[in-house]
């Protein structure tokens, strides 16, 4: 199995550019599927997008044209590019593996990302 840790995140105005990384160590060989995933204040999590077993990449109709997702797969790195935020962004970030169509079991301590109006 893959660990997974998230970094970057922070603080923006709306309009500005945040750049979120996921390193996936551990049983990197193994196969695995990677996602973002996203909780907004009194909200339940919720999909951002994912990384299939093909290497395929899926990104919710809710941020698709804002957000890029892009894998790195020598350093098994999936980088969440997110331009335009605006304060309804505003959530805790997570990044999670599974082994593709199972249960997601690894997920990162979360990320904070805060859009100002």
């Amino acid at each position: 199995q893959v660990q997974v840790a998230e970094s970057g995140g922070g603080s923006v105005q709306a309009g500005g550019s945040l750049r979120l990384s996921c390193a996936a160590s551990g049983d990197t060989d193994d196969t695995y599927c990677m996602g973002w995933f996203r909780q907004l204040p009194g909200k339940e999590r919720e999909g951002v997008a994912g990384l299939d077993v093909d290497g395929d990449i899926t990104v919710a109709d809710s941020v698709k044209g804002r957000f890029t997702v892009s894998f790195d797969s020598a350093k098994h790195i999936l980088t969440l590019q997110m331009d335009n935020l605006q304060p309804e962004d505003t959530a805790m970030y997570y990044c999670a593996a599974d082994e593709c169509g199972g249960a997601w079991y690894s997920w990162g301590q979360g990320t904070q990302v805060t859009v100002s109006s």
